[in-house]
This record gives structure tokens, C-alpha cells and sequence, in this order.
């Protein structure tokens, strides 16, 4: 699979991908508007981030517990009825009065049903592109979600300012319930990939194999800390430009964009393949600038030039998805999903408190340093294993009797 309109023109692609763009779009309103109303009610830096990204720290305890569910579960329920879960815990919190403890509850709880969700999602997309049109497709779902996010931040922001975060809550719930809708009827009934119930001793079981071999170890560190570091900075725009947060969003999305485009489109794969760890140090680097304390506008430059890096995560997601069994490739995704926003989570928070001591500018330069060092560490374990034998080449450890006997056939 080579081109977009090849994308298009596969069954169920679609109605996901549009069940995606309502999420994100949600996602994207509900979280400026929520970030926006938790800083009015505290003035406070931490609580704000924490407000925007702290909910993926629930991620760790899904990842922990629940990942077994990602390929166990029936595709297009638990796509519809997370979405729908979602629309609704954002509703509850635009309700007048709800105390901020309140707020961050539901958060924790989405967030934690949050954590096998995009196991689910992202299995499926490689049952209905196989892992040959992953790549492609994922870069879709990227570049979908840049644009989403440009245009959900600045209308997030016009709405904020004209109307009031409580009524954007809502409007993000309709988006959300939009998202399960199009879910439930454009996406055919799928049996599970894998057979049995869901629990936490498959889950750590899963969790073990996968961190068996040293490459998918490095890559799913390369996809976690680096990148979760750097949302560590992305956290502060509202207590950085407390009135123009909305545009560094913005110009943050466009830049991710631009990178998602490049690098799955235009790139070649044996220049793709090298380019991993250069994008990771362009994500990090620009914002080192911010010790300057930049205005508004050359922040905006700075974090969209930053974001293109973000192309590195689909570079480390294509061989990852080579190195994983048919069979677990939901858990290994969603793993990949919960580890992710883990690290956001935690970063946000340790960016958030940072800001509290210092300053936010402060806090930036200080995440922007550690990613580089985390990088440039993990850096040489990644390219022994590109100059040894592809592992995907090398015998799977096998799985137990009653692993293999729950597993669907090919």
C-alpha cells in the first residue's frame, strides 16, 4: 500500500479514521478549555498541566492490569463504547460547581479506561491495512490529528473566550458522542484477536515477552521518554501565555503535521530508518531557547519547528509493529499507546512543579535538556541492534500451551 487514495478505498478505513478525527477533535477542545478553567479556579501551574495531560499517569496502571483486554475484546463495541464513556465524563465535568477534586477523578477514570483503549484501536488498523499499510496509515491518523488539533485549539480558544469553558466541555461532548456513532455504524462486527478473558496475569505475562528482546525494549523507550519529556514543555503553554496558549498549540500541531507528512510519505524507508534519533534531538533542542523567555511569536516558530520531530515516533512504531507476533499486536500497541502517555502524564507533572519553583520558561529548558540526554543515551543500545541480524528474522520465544491455545489462528 502506497498512496493515500489506496488507503481510502479499503473497507472500514474510513469510518475509522473519522471516528479518530471526532475524538481528537474532542480531545483537543476539552482539554484547552478544561487546562483554561482549572488555571482560572487556582492559578496554578501544576494543577493546569496536571489538568491537560496528568490523566495519562492512570495509563500506568492500565498498562499494568488491563492490556490483556486490547486483543480480547470485540473491535467496533469497545471503539463505539469508549468513545461514548468519553462524551459522557466530559459532560459531567462542564456541570456547574463541581469541585475541582471532582474534575480530577472522572480524568483518572477516563484515563484509565483510556489505557487499553488505543491497544484496541491501533490492532485493529493493522487487521484492516496489515502491517505492510501501517506505516501509511498511522501517518494518516498523525497528520489527521494535526489538523484536528490546529483547528480544535484555535476554535477551542475563540469559544473559551466567547463563551465559556463549561459550554466548550459540552460542545466536546457532542464531538465525542459523534465519534461513537460513526464507530457503531461504519465498522463491521470483528471477533477478538485473541480468545479468553481479559486479566492481569496475561496481562504482565504479555507485558514480559514483549520486553524479552533488548530491540523492542529500546524501542518502546525511545517511544516513551524522549517524546514524554518534551509534552513536559507542551504543558506549560497556558501558564507560559496564559491568553495566547491557544496559538502555541496551534503551531505546535502544524509542525507535527509537517513531520508526520514527511516522514510518511515523502521519505524514502533507508532514509526513514536513519532519521530516528535526529528528529528526536530536533523535537527536544528548540525549546532550550526558551531560557530567553521568547515572545509569543517566536515561541510559535520555535514549538512548530520542535513538533516536526514528533515524525520519529512513526519511525519507531514501523519496526516495532515488524518485531510483534500477529497475535499481540493490539497488546504491543497499546502498550506502546499507555507507556506513552504515562510518560506525559509524569512529565507534565514534573514540568508543572518545576514552574511552581521557577519559572515556566524555566521548567522547558530543563525537560527540553533531559530528553536530549535520555536520546543521546539510548542512542548507541539502537544502532547495535540495527547492525545485528533483524530480529524479526530470528525465532519468537515461544508461547505457553495456554497462551497458544487462546490465540485465534491465522
Amino acid at each position: 500500500m502506497r498512496s493515500y487514495s489506496e488507503l481510502f478505498r479499503t473497507r472500514e478505513f474510513t469510518p475509522l479514521f473519522l471516528s479518530s478525527c471526532f475524538r481528537t477533535a474532542a480531545s483537543t477542545v476539552s482539554g484547552l478549555a478544561l487546562g483554561t478553567l482549572v488555571y482560572r479556579a487556582t492559578d496554578s501551574p501544576l494543577l493546569t498541566a496536571l489538568s491537560m495531560f496528568g490523566p495519562s499517569l492512570a495509563q500506568m496502571v492500565g498498562a499494568a492490569t488491563m492490556l490483556s483486554a486490547a486483543d480480547r475484546l470485540p473491535p467496533r463495541a469497545t471503539v463505539a463504547g469508549i468513545a461514548l464513556l468519553f462524551g459522557l465524563g466530559t459532560a459531567a465535568m462542564a456541570i456547574p460547581g463541581l469541585p475541582i477534586w471532582t474534575i480530577f477523578a472522572l480524568l483518572l477514570l477516563l484515563g484509565l479506561i483510556q489505557s487499553f483503549g488505543g491497544g484496541v484501536l491501533w490492532g485493529l488498523l493493522t487487521e484492516i491495512l496489515a502491517k505492510e499499510g501501517y506505516l501509511l496509515g498511522r501517518s494518516v491518523f498523525n497528520m489527521m490529528s494535526g489538523i484536528a488539533q490546529i483547528a480544535g485549539f484555535a476554535t477551542g480558544g475563540v469559544l473559551v473566550a466567547l463563551l465559556s469553558p463549561r459550554v466548550t466541555l459540552l460542545l466536546a461532548a457532542g464531538l465525542y458522542l459523534a465519534a461513537a456513532l460513526t464507530a457503531r455504524l461504519g465498522l463491521t462486527p470483528r471477533a477478538p484477536r485473541a480468545l479468553g478473558r481479559p486479566s492481569i496475569a496475561r496481562t504482565w505475562h504479555t507485558n514480559a515477552r514483549l520486553f524479552s528482546s533488548p530491540e523492542r525494549r529500546t524501542l518502546y523507550l525511545l517511544l516513551w521518554l524522549p517524546n514524554g519529556l518534551v509534552v513536559g514543555c507542551e504543558s506549560l503553554y497556558v501558564s507560559y501565555a496564559p491568553s495566547r496558549a491557544g496559538a502555541l498549540f496551534a503551531f505546535a500541531a502544524l509542525g507535527m503535521f509537517v513531520g508526520d507528512v514527511t516522514t510518511g510519505r515523502l521519505l524514502p524507508p533507508r532514509v526513514r530508518a536513519r532519521l530516528g534519533v535526529p528528529f528526536l534531538l530536533l523535537l527536544a533542542t528548540p525549546y532550550l531557547f526558551f531560557v530567553l523567555r521568547p515572545g509569543v511569536a517566536v515561541a510559535a516558530v520555535l514549538v512548530a519547528v520542535a513538533s516536526i520531530g514528533f515524525g520519529s515516533s512513526l519511525i519507531q512504531q514501523e519496526r516495532l509493529v515488524a518485531l510483534i507476533p500477529d497475535e499481540l499486536s493490539g497488546h504491543a500497541l497499546g502498550l506502546h499507546t499507555a507507556g506513552m502517555l504515562t510518560m506525559q502524564g509524569v512529565s507534565a507533572a514534573l514540568a508543572g512543579g518545576i514552574a511552581q519553583l521557577a519559572s515556566p520558561a524555566a521548567a522547558m529548558t530543563v525537560m527540553a535538556a533531559a530528553s536530549i540526554a535520555v536520546t543521546l543515551t539510548l542512542a548507541p543500545s539502537l544502532l547495535r541492534h540495527r547492525a545485528a541480524p533483524p530480529e524479526g528474522q530470528r525465532p519468537e520465544p515461544s508461547a505457553p500451551k495456554e497462551e497458544q491455545s487462546e490465540v485465534n489462528s491465522p
